[in-house]
């Protein structure tokens, strides 16, 4: 706690004065360019590796970067403050883009693997199952680069498992048949500190270096 109030003094005396202007701006509203939904990993800062300033994020943090799909009903089989958050970014936020963004050595993932035989907490045990299907990919044989762990293979296996669960939405469905939101996939590598995007044709994550920025935005039609 004494690193976080004394960064709580620092952001005071040295940083706010040239932030006062955009909060001054924000207090009146917020108008984010994505929703993204990551992993609580203390280790995953997602305004700082994509450069984003207050305002720019809606975010939705969890272990695994799990989403609770909706059942036939429409409603979310398992967490309804998750639930909550998507359809506030979308129905009243409105933003044109959800991220799911997995991360290298997540420990969920690990945990996931292992069965939950290395720890006793049921209510971590009852999210993870949101994982399953991830899980199952694993475990019937699929990869989708030899170099990576077994439990880096399932965080982004994982990923992909989510956008499935995100597309169960009503909120969502509709908005994706009208060309209204796009869904992305990201990866950030801890040891490597790379964010890579999912390429649909190559099947595979990607770098997104400069080169793979200019492709993807040119997809997007942001170029």
């Amino acid at each position: 706690m004494k690193k976080l109030i004394r960064g709580i003094v620092e952001f005071r005396k040295n940083v706010r004065s040239g932030y006062r202007e955009t909060f001054a701006h924000l207090a009146l509203g917020q108008s984010p360019d994505a929703l993204l939904i990551a992993c609580s990993d203390s280790r995953v800062v997602p305004n700082l590796f994509a450069s984003t300033e207050p305002g720019d994020l809606f975010v939705i943090r969890n272990p695994g970067n799990l989403i609770a799909p909706c059942g036939e009903d429409g409603r979310s089989v398992s967490d309804e403050s998750e639930a909550a958050a998507i359809e506030f970014a979308i129905l009243s936020l409105g933003v044109p883009d959800i991220i799911v963004c997995g991360h290298s050595d997540c420990g969920a993932m690990r945990i996931a693997l292992d069965g939950m035989k290395s720890l006793a907490a049921p209510h971590l045990e009852a999210w993870l199952r949101h994982a399953e299907g991830a899980l199952r990919q694993v475990r019937e044989g699929h990869r989708m680069k030899a170099e990576l762990a077994l439990h880096n293979h399932l965080s982004q296996f994982n990923v992909l498992e989510q956008l499935k669960h995100l597309r169960s939405y009503p909120a969502v469905r509709e908005r994706l048949e009208a060309g209204r939101l796009r869904l992305h996939a990201w990866w950030f590598d801890i040891a490597r500190a790379e964010v890579l995007a999912y390429d649909d044709a190559r099947h595979e994550f990607v770098v997104i270096d400069e080169a793979e920025a200019d492709r993807l935005l040119k997809r997007l039609g942001e170029n």
